[in-house]
C-alpha cells in the first residue's frame, strides 16, 4: 500500500519540492476541503505544516512521503 501511495505522489509531484493543496488532498486521499478544515483549526493537517504562498497553501513532498510511508502520525 506505502508503495503504492509513494508512486501516487511520485507522479504527482513530478520532480516538485512542493505540491498544491489538491495535489496533496488526492495523494493522502481525502478532499481538498478536509485538508484545508484540519489547516483552519490547527495550523497542520497530518502533522505536516504548508507554506503560505500568497494566497496558496504548498505542502512539502519530502514531508508528504513520510506520511504515506508510515513516519509521521
Amino acid at each position: 500500500m506505502a508503495t503504492h501511495s509513494l508512486t501516487v505522489l511520485d507522479s504527482i509531484a513530478n520532480g516538485r519540492d512542493h505540491i498544491q493543496t489538491s495535489e496533496f488532498a488526492r495523494a493522502i486521499n481525502r478532499a481538498s476541503q478536509t485538508v484545508r478544515k484540519n489547516y483552519c483549526l490547527t495550523g497542520a493537517c497530518f502533522g505536516i505544516r504548508p507554506v503560505k504562498f500568497g494566497n496558496r497553501l504548498l505542502w512539502p513532498v519530502a514531508e508528504v512521503a513520510e506520511l504515506l510511508s508510515g513516519k509521521v502520525a
